[in-house]
């Protein structure tokens, strides 16, 4: 089974890493914003363009790396735990029929994050590490990994 695991740099990161554990023995390819970021060498690793909603044309190079990534690996399994370049890859994954897990981000309490919001038409598995942000429509709450 191949498997795209991707989140942002910092707290997004270390949460995908906790996870990853989960999908020991597929072939894992991680992406990520950080160019300082390493991984054990049996996993591939792709570092691609940080973009957040103010920056409109660093988001659009990031969703076309995230979309050379996803055509080239056609991953069967695609999992974040946010931001954009998450989204991203649910997007693009669901496109060729990955299945789809998201995570939303620990931090974010109150309410979703706006990734996790727009995300939910992507989602096989839609999640949050909050049980009061969890509803019957979705996202779930089975958890934090923390």
């Amino acid at each position: 089974m191949s498997v795209l695991l991707v989140a942002s740099h910092g707290g997004h990161w270390i949460q995908l890493q906790r996870l990853a554990p989960a999908f020991v023995g597929s072939d894992i390819r991680f992406v990520t914003t950080n160019s300082e970021i390493t991984v054990d060498s049996s996993y591939r690793l792709s570092i691609v363009q940080d973009a957040n909603l103010n920056e409109k044309l660093a988001l659009i190079k990031l969703a076309w790396q995230i979309f050379l990534i996803v055509i080239k690996d056609r991953p069967d399994v695609v999992c974040s735990t946010g931001a954009a370049p998450g989204f991203f890859a649910l997007m693009f994954g669901k496109l060729i029929g990955a299945r789809t897990i998201w995570v939303d981000s620990l931090a974010n309490a109150q309410q979703l994050s706006v990734s996790g919001k727009k995300v939910k038409p992507f989602a096989d598995l839609w999640l949050t590490q909050w049980k009061e942000l969890s509803s019957p429509d979705g996202p779930q709450y089975r958890g934090s990994v923390v």
